[in-house]
């Protein structure tokens, strides 16, 4: 077990409901640690685990898992390249992972290692991709890297969002991308505006109060966020991610010109070294 970012929430009340559906909570979540095909011993854990937190877990799970087996067509992996329109191909990605859906079955299907070197995570990606499981907003971050590795055009980076809701911290993270002077993301939420955004945003600062005030709207406080360093395009890559280059505190009680400022320093930080890598 592992304390996850992400977490199903099956609260009868309707105000929590609406705000746990925001971000995950922090809390245990079984992890896959077997490889594939799946152990029994993790399913089993698994269907415990919903027959545990769902209010009606026994009958769900009786129901599911007596449900004649189904094959459903995978859906076709897009193959991006610098040929095509960017907007296309970043669009293409995002619809991938929503198609594989956001995992809600307290088990996570592969596990993700943040200080792995980013070859080895891509190798992580490649199963992903082959297995088309359901995922959560990490996991979906590390296929995105791996689908969008082909587009050089584009500087990539994430964005980890710390929220609080009534004494509960909640994680969240996306991948963000610049191109053209233009910023937008991709990711993957239970909430369709804190995932996918277009690459329409005149500045970094514009694209991360646009998510801020997205968190507003469901009485989440963002109290803390986290900004990588530029990733890397190469696959076999032995980089780690930086995934902490830019720490800010007390978002929540920061001057909007003190987080502009910070932020307009790190999307300089992310052109000069993207501008230098291009060449």
């Amino acid at each position: 077990w592992i304390m996850a970012d992400d977490d199903i929430d099956f609260s009868k009340d309707p105000a929590q409901e609406e705000a746990t559906a925001v971000a995950a909570p922090v809390s245990c979540w079984h992890v896959n640690k077997t490889g594939f095909p799946i152990g029994r011993d993790t399913w089993e854990q698994m269907w415990q685990h919903v027959v545990r937190v769902h209010p009606q877990g026994a009958s769900v799970v009786a129901a599911i898992r007596n449900k004649p087996g189904k094959k459903e067509p995978l859906q076709a992996v897009p193959n991006v390249s610098m040929s095509q329109p960017v907007e296309e191909g970043l669009l293409a990605v995002q619809s991938y992972i929503q198609h594989l859906q956001y995992n809600h079955t307290g088990t996570q299907f592969f596990e993700i290692r943040k200080k792995r070197s980013l070859s080895r995570l891509m190798e992580t990606a490649k199963e992903m991709v082959h297995e088309a499981l359901p995922i959560k907003c990490l996991e979906a971050v590390i296929v995105v890297l791996y689908l969008t590795a082909p587009l050089l055009n584009v500087a990539r980076f994430t964005i980890s969002f710390k929220s609080k809701f009534r004494g509960t911290n909640h994680r969240h993270i996306v991948l963000a991308l610049t191109h053209g002077g233009r910023y937008g993301a991709l990711g993957l939420s239970r909430r369709h505006d804190l995932m996918y955004k277009p690459l329409e945003y005149k500045t970094l600062t514009d694209l991360v109060m646009d998510y801020l005030n997205c968190y507003k709207q469901y009485n989440h406080t963002v109290v803390k966020l986290k900004l990588s360093s530029p990733i890397a395009h190469d696959v076999h890559s032995c980089e780690q991610i930086h995934w902490k280059f830019l720490m800010l505190d007390g978002v929540d009680c920061l001057h909007k010109d003190e987080l502009k400022r910070a932020l307009d320093r790190h999307a300089r930080i992310i052109k000069t070294h993207h501008s230098g890598t291009s060449l």
